[in-house]
């Protein structure tokens, strides 16, 4: 598994990279930058823990049940979907507090934001496992 600093450097530049991308693409379509900045701060510091948490109950979850890390194309998918959902379940009412409107709203609203957080999830863990691979011949459990 990976280590604690290898965690901490994924889940801190996941969350850096996606507000960029994120705060520039709602700047496109007229949203104030300053406004959903401090929406996306505020998401990227509870996102960055969840990521954590979630990462290492992820791979603790793949060594029980395949013995290994590795991950195939459904175990990609499904990683990605976890985590939106989790997510999810705190964002949603934080939205239509922010914005004061209802649930129904910041649901369609979050529903532009998890699309991209998904297909966002699955290419930055692809690249980032590429760029720094795990050594399966020395697990590292946590």
């Amino acid at each position: 598994m990976r280590t604690a600093a290898d965690r901490i450097r994924h889940a801190i530049a996941f969350e850096v990279i996606g507000l960029i991308l994120i705060v520039s693409i709602l700047s496109l379509f007229g949203f104030d930058a300053a406004h959903t900045g401090v929406l996306g701060v505020a998401f990227s510091i509870l996102a960055t823990g969840w990521n954590y948490v979630y990462n290492l109950w992820f791979d603790k979850a793949m060594v029980k049940f395949t013995g290994k890390t590795e991950k195939k194309q459904k175990h990609r998918v499904l990683h990605a979907v976890l985590f939106e959902l989790g997510l999810l379940w705190v964002t949603l009412p934080a939205i239509a507090w922010w914005l004061n409107i209802s649930l129904w709203q910041a649901f369609l609203m979050d529903i532009g934001l998890v699309a991209f957080y998904l297909v966002y999830a699955y290419v930055y863990n692809l690249a980032y496992d590429k760029i720094f691979p795990i050594n399966e011949g020395k697990l590292v459990t946590q």
